[in-house]
């Protein structure tokens, strides 16, 4: 999220203090309208997908314009490893849940994620999107990770129906196909 996106990563909820995966501050989420070109196609909600997530240390991240994307009910997985085991996991949470987890790390940490390679299976009304990321944060940590977005078009627009993500790690890299 690596919101990540879009979209963010595993790492970036496993690098949240404790405090705030313990009992996260509830961030209001404003109601604007969605952006023409946000939603219009593919590539427009993609864009936004890193975009809202993205910023320098202390910018408020935009959670109206980041709600906008997405159909309700909405949830994201994050894949990831248990640190003991080793053994795959999967942890799924809602929109709100991300806001409030994330929110203080993305601006604290001046965190910006971008996509360097897309892999896109259309059929119909439907879409699924395996975008490859990065992301880097002002002190200089660096990351990647894929994340798998599912697509579906009203007949008017593009909403994100769900998020899944997973990190790139030691043992586990991006295949070379997924890379630009």
């Amino acid at each position: 999220m690596e919101r990540t996106l879009l979209a963010v990563t595993a790492i970036l909820l496993a690098a949240l203090p404790a405090r705030a995966q313990d009992a996260p501050t509830r961030v209001t989420v404003p109601v604007v309208d969605p952006l023409p070109e946000d939603v219009a196609t593919i590539d427009g909600i993609v864009n936004a997908f890193y975009e809202v997530v993205s910023g320098p240390v202390g910018q408020p991240r935009d959670w109206g314009r980041d709600a906008t994307l997405y159909m309700e009910p909405m949830s994201f997985t994050i894949a990831t490893e248990d640190p003991q085991t080793g053994a795959p996991v999967a942890r799924t949470i809602s929109k709100q849940q991300f806001v409030d987890e994330s929110d203080g790390f993305l601006v604290e940490t001046g965190f910006t994620e971008r996509e360097i390679h897309r892999e896109t299976r259309r059929f119909g009304n439907i879409a699924h999107v395996w975008s490859t990321y990065e992301w880097t944060t002002a002190d200089g940590r660096t990351g990647r990770g894929i994340n798998g977005i599912d697509l579906f078009h009203d007949g008017t627009r593009w909403w994100i129906t769900h998020a899944t993500w997973d990190s790139e790690r030691e043992g586990d890299p991006i295949p070379d196909e997924y890379l630009p």
